[in-house]
């Protein structure tokens, strides 16, 4: 008689446990109410103590979640990033244009942004006084340039760029030309560098408008942003 197997040896994921599942509830309910203090103090006033108090529980009970301030800064930072870079990648549709997929991803950018200031604050505001992000924030950093990078990979290997034709000057590391469409004979040092420039310069001009820079300058912040990223777009040949 063959032996029955255990349910495991069958595909079966073992359910959590009641302790398992209060962690995450109080792990989520804990990050909610840090995001709450990111929109009314900002990220230099995130209290852990505050957020206790606020839960009726000791800080030291909350100190089991989160060790430090860092530690739940590091959470929110790359939530933030992740929230962000799916925007994006929800955005993009790789059948429309390459021109096209550039623009609606960006606007995807600046409508998160708009939607959730204080979050985006924490990602490109001002350093947190005593805060250094850990690696572990890279990955979701880069989500957002990984989906640009896409748009300009795969315009790339459809023959709507031009062949650089000149040697590269390394000034790109090989992480970021990774993220920036790949390889290909189109994309060259010259051109991953301007892949660069145009990624930072669309959070500068989210980050202008957010932060209140373009006020009494742009009279029509739709028409201003969708004209600045077709121009960053022409800077690389889509």
């Amino acid at each position: 008689m063959r032996a029955l197997l255990p349910a495991w040896h069958a595909g079966h994921v073992p359910s959590t446990t009641a302790r398992e599942r209060a962690r995450v509830a109080l792990t989520t309910e804990i990050t909610e109410l840090a995001r709450a203090q990111l929109a009314t103090v900002g990220a230099a006033g995130l209290s852990l103590r505050a957020i206790a108090r606020e839960l009726g529980m000791a800080s030291s009970a909350l100190y089991r979640y989160f060790p430090s301030r860092d530690d739940l800064l590091t959470r929110l930072i790359i939530e933030g990033y992740d929230a962000l870079g799916a925007a994006a990648e929800d955005a993009d549709d790789p059948s429309a244009p390459p021109a096209e997929r550039w623009l609606t991803v960006c606007r995807s950018v600046r409508a998160w942004a708009r939607a959730h200031p204080a979050e985006y604050a924490l990602l490109y505001g001002s350093p947190v006084p005593g805060y250094e992000a850990p690696r572990d924030t890279v990955p979701a950093a880069t989500r957002v340039g990984a989906v640009l990078g896409r748009v300009l990979g795969d315009a790339a290997r459809a023959g709507l760029l031009p062949d650089a034709g000149r040697p590269s000057r390394g000034t790109i590391t090989p992480e970021v030309a990774e993220v920036l469409g790949g390889e290909h004979p189109a994309l060259d040092d010259h051109v991953r560098a301007r892949g660069l420039l145009v990624w930072s310069a669309l959070f500068g001009v989210v980050s202008f408008e957010l932060f209140g820079h373009f006020t009494g300058s742009v009279a029509d912040a739709d028409a201003f942003f969708d004209d600045a990223v077709r121009d960053l777009a022409g800077l690389l040949g889509l």
